[in-house]
Parts: structure tokens; sequence; C-alpha cells
């Protein structure tokens, strides 16, 4: 079976960044996606720029799935932006917690995915199908693996229908954690998540943020790169590939990039799996 190809973008802030990615969205369409997600920022800060962009993506005829987080949000405030959605046909959210923003005290009504998972689910019944971020290297806040590993199973028993994976380089992570979670009983699809490279820096930068490895192989060959772009994108596109190559034969369902709202890397990166002409 074919795997499920997503895309993720994020809601630009200028006018032009909103023209550049509808280029780029135009590009990904060829591969015909099962859906495009767009993020949404710490405590709603970007929920007006998401609302638009999902609602641009769905009447371009492409499944649209915003991500909702409930870190500072109120029952009302998710409730109103749930019939928003429905209202205009979209199907599927992503559910996370969120991020507290610097210099927010108080989490608002929810404090955690599963309670958020549980809400939609009272909300609209079947509606929508639900997402769930998973961590296959732990949550940077778990106090321990087996404890982000119970906070997953919380969030697919509160309703969410399948899983999207922190980005990570390592197949094996990948492979562990769904080993662990079909252990406890869990069945949903658990889908990688996929950070295409082409800048060292900023991914450098991603990965000490979110927690994910960079494996000391790859920081070292990076590194002896310098400055030099052409070779960190093309040794980025060969290990992100043999990555995806990996894991799709190791039984992953589909693959979600998070392609920065460029699409010339994920593509080319499907190109050579020849998921794409």
């Amino acid at each position: 079976m074919k795997p499920e190809i997503s895309f993720e973008f994020f809601p630009p802030q200028t006018s032009e960044g909103i023209e550049k990615l509808r280029v780029t969205r135009a590009q990904l369409a060829l591969a015909k996606p099962a859906f495009f997600s767009v993020t949404y920022g710490a405590g709603g800060s970007t929920r007006e720029r998401t609302l638009d962009i999902v609602s641009e993506i769905a009447a371009e005829g492409v499944a649209a799935c915003p991500h909702l987080s409930c870190i500072g949000a109120t029952r009302e405030s998710i409730r109103a932006q749930l019939a928003h959605y429905r209202a205009r046909g979209i199907r599927r959210i992503v559910a996370l917690r969120g991020d507290l923003p610097s210099g927010m005290a108080d989490p608002g009504e929810f404090r955690y995915a599963n309670e958020l998972v549980a809400f939609i689910r009272a909300e609209t019944g079947d509606w929508f199908h639900i997402e769930v971020a998973a961590y296959p290297e732990w949550h940077p806040q778990a106090k321990n693996p087996r404890e982000d590993l119970l906070n997953f199973k919380r969030k697919v028993e509160a309703g969410a229908n399948s899983a999207i994976t922190q980005f990570f380089y390592n197949a094996d992570a990948y492979v562990h954690f769904v080993a662990e979670a079909r252990a406890l009983g869990v069945t949903i699809p658990i889908v990688p998540g996929i950070m295409p490279i082409g800048s060292f820096s900023k991914l450098a930068r991603f990965a000490d943020a979110s927690g994910a490895e960079l494996p000391r192989w790859m920081r070292k060959k990076f590194e002896s790169f310098g400055d030099d772009a052409e070779s960190i994108r093309a040794f980025g596109l060969d290990v992100v590939t043999e990555l995806c190559q990996r894991l799709l034969a190791l039984g992953a369902p589909g693959l979600h990039f998070y392609t920065l709202n460029q699409a010339a890397l994920s593509l080319e990166i499907l190109r050579r799996l020849g998921l794409i002409n």
C-alpha cells in the first residue's frame, strides 16, 4: 500500500510570505498529499493567520488540517474554533497541548493534550480525525520515558485517530517507540515526522529547542562543510532520503514533512523514494 504523505506549514507574517506559501502549496499539491497541516503559535498567537491559511487550503481542494493548542485557551474559545472549522468542512485536526508563552502565568482551562482530545470528541463526536503528537526520543519535559509513553496512551484513549512524531534522525528510536506503544495496546497509525535539511545551523537550533537528537556523526559531518551550502544540502538530502527509505521498509504508514514553507527539498526526497515522478 502506498504510504500516506502530508506536509506542514506555518502561518506567514507578511503578505510576501503568504504569496510564497501559495506557490509552495501548488508545488507540493502535485505529490497528492493526504493533507496540509498548519501550525498554531504559542498561546494561540497565530490564531487568525492559521484560520485564514486553513480556509485557503480547503478552498484549493486539498484537505486542510489545522493545529489546535489548548494552553492559554478556554473551552469557549476552542468551541468557537471547532465550529469555524466544521462550518468550512474541515475534517482533520492536530490536537496539541502547546507551549505557554513567555510571561503568561495561567495555562487556561486545559492542562494536557488528552483533555483537549476528550473535549473535541465530546463536542463534535466523530466529525474530526484527530492527530496527536508522539515523541520517539521522549518529550523534553517528561520525567522519564515511561511517563511520556503513558501520556501518549492517554491521548489515544481520549479519542485520537493517529499520531505524528517529532522529527528525528535515528530510525531505531522510532521502531522502539512504536513497539513500546503497541505493547501498551496502542493500535493507531504513528507517522514519522520528517525534517528535510537545508541549513545545519537552523536544524541545530530546532533540535536544541525540541529535544530531538542530532547524532554526533551527523553533526561532525555537517560542521566539516563549514559554509559550503551546496555540500550541506547534498548531504542532508542523502541522510533524510536514507532515513525515509528505512522507515518505510520497517512499516511506517506514511511520512509527514516539516517543510518550513518550502517545497524543493521535500519534493526531491519524494522523487528519490520513487513516490512522485
